[in-house]
């Protein structure tokens, strides 16, 4: 059994060790993880045995010397009578009952213990925990589902029976409750009285989800039913430390608002139970989240008969480009102004299967350029990881920059590498430019490259539900398929930033999301791409 852990800390470490302290931000690390734990399951089972069988043979000293000590005792002086019995019973006390001792202090949890102590820095931290969390709170949010939704996994597409419990739901709500907020901190508490409630038990007591919810409801400015849930709460504990003062504290408060109103009479607390819509929202820092999360949802997609009427599919030869004379692209119109196309079979099955395996190892948290510094650093707002792969490592990435630049016409030498990213639970990147606005002239200014003139954008899975490209300013919704790849412009050839392209990779709901994308500079377009005219050109 030995053995076998130690072969189990290996392959732990080897799955492991390009884990950090995010795993939660990509789901193909994720899944190592996957067969980390079902090893240790497996090592877990292993140790179970070792200690049935220490068990068995204890329990079988135990039925022969009980066997013998029956007889002896009820006469002992004629069972030591005979001679053997004498000799057998010096012989037990003086070397068997040792052994005995010796199997009883035999520990086989010695190695399944110092292993898990030892490998535990692998694993997921409480930040990814938390992280996870906040993808699930996120998820509710955008695609406007309520906690029963994802407490009985009530999920589009999901083929697991997957729930959670009141102790699940009361986590939530506490790490919600812990960051002060306190919107999702109802909504979650709510659902682990609701199932409480309905009878499923718990480790949680009762009386810890009223303490939260009556005081995060008082937050969110709900005073009459704060009041009920404190009632509920000294009723079930009259000795609680905070209850009475609570209660005592909300009453004054309310009353004191009746008296400063026309209307002296106190409305009974709502007896409908809290769900999704019963509080709004707090607003943040982000000016077209309804306008971004209703295309995530599919709604006010600004898809007309007219503007349909003008999108076609043809064949696409890059000019006359030898490569795809014989081949040419499939190319189909998604939007007309700003135009954006989508290209078929842009990449094989073989083909992201190697870009895949290239990338995955080398996965680390996306990051984003600061404006004002100009230095990549990780945010909230960017939920995914990334790899950026040199065409020199492999021909298949030099052949996929190849065919980008038949495609596109444009060259790619001054191109940034080929990023291959994969979101995690819940990830996205939420509404943003490609290319540096005139506030932030220094963005590019170490690459010497210009601008980000053109974005090509492969999806290399399909996502069962969630994760499409949005483009919130013109009402464009773009769904992931599999082999498929969108192009659009940045920049007018004029040179100015084309504000349209604001665009959002929406939150995964459920599956995992896979894609590569380049970024096209402005350097080596000038006979490829030449100026207009106009400045809006």
């Amino acid at each position: 059994m030995v053995t076998c852990l130690v072969n189990v800390v290996f392959l732990l470490a080897c799955l492991c060790c390009t884990t950090d302290a995010e795993v939660f931000t990509s789901i193909g690390q994720m899944t190592d993880l996957i067969f980390t734990e079902r090893e240790l399951v497996q090592s877990l089972k292993e140790y179970i045995k070792a200690e049935e069988s220490k068990l068995a043979a204890v329990k079988s000293w135990a039925s022969k010397l009980d066997t013998l000590t029956r007889a002896s005792a009820s006469d002992p002086e004629a069972y030591l009578a005979h001679p053997v019995n004498a000799y057998k019973l010096m012989k037990r006390l003086n070397t068997e009952w040792s052994v005995l001792e010796n199997l009883v202090l035999q520990d086989p949890s010695d190695g399944f213990i110092s292993n898990m102590s030892v490998h535990r820095q692998y694993f997921p931290d409480e930040e990814d925990e938390k992280g996870a969390a906040k993808a699930l709170m996120r998820l509710q949010d955008t695609y406007k589902l309520d906690s029963e939704s994802f407490s009985k996994g009530k999920l589009p597409g999901d083929q697991y029976n997957t729930y959670l419990t009141v102790d699940d739901c009361y986590d939530m709500g506490k790490m919600a409750y812990n960051d002060a907020d306190y919107y999702h901190a109802v909504l979650w508490m709510q659902q682990a009285l609701r199932q409480l409630d309905a009878g499923e038990e718990a480790v949680v007591p009762k009386t810890d989800i009223l303490d939260y919810l009556s005081y995060s409801v008082y937050q969110m400015g709900d005073l009459p039913r704060a009041i009920e849930l404190t009632r509920r709460l000294v009723a079930l504990d009259p000795g609680h430390q905070r209850a009475g003062g609570n209660l005592r504290y909300f009453e004054k408060l309310l009353t004191k608002e009746l008296l400063e109103t026309v209307n002296t009479s106190q409305e009974p607390a709502s007896e409908e139970p809290i769900q999704l819509g019963t509080y709004k929202r707090p607003r943040d820092y982000l000016p077209e989240r309804e306008t971004y999360e209703a295309l995530c949802r599919g709604e006010g997609v600004k898809m007309t008969v007219r503007r349909r009427s003008r999108l076609f599919c043809r064949y696409h030869d890059g000019n006359r480009n030898p490569r795809l004379l014989l081949k040419p692209m499939l190319e189909e119109d998604e939007w007309d102004s700003p135009h954006i196309v989508r290209y078929l079979n842009a990449l094989s099955d073989q083909e992201i299967q190697k870009i895949k395996e290239i990338a995955k190892p080398r996965l680390a948290r996306a990051t984003v350029r600061d404006p004002k510094t100009g230095i990549l650093t990780t945010a909230n707002y960017r939920v995914s990881k990334s790899a950026w792969l040199e065409g020199e490592e492999d021909e298949v990435i030099e052949r996929v920059n190849q065919r980008i630049e038949d495609i596109t016409g444009l060259t790619v030498k001054t191109a940034e590498l080929l990023q291959v990213a994969n979101y995690g639970v819940g990830g996205q990147y939420e509404p943003h430019f490609d290319f540096s606005r005139k506030d932030e002239p220094d963005a590019f200014k170490t690459l010497g490259t210009g601008n980000r003139v053109a974005t090509f954008l492969n999806y290399m899975s399909d996502v069962e539900a969630g994760g499409a490209t949005v483009f919130p300013d013109f009402g464009a919704s773009i769904r992931p398929r599999k082999g498929t790849a969108v192009f659009w412009y940045n920049l007018y050839r004029s040179g100015d930033g084309d504000y349209r392209t604001r665009h959002a990779a929406c939150p995964v709901l459920v599956g995992s999301k896979w894609v590569s994308n380049k970024w096209i500079h402005e350097r080596g377009q000038e006979f490829r791409r030449p100026c207009g005219l106009s400045e809006g050109d």
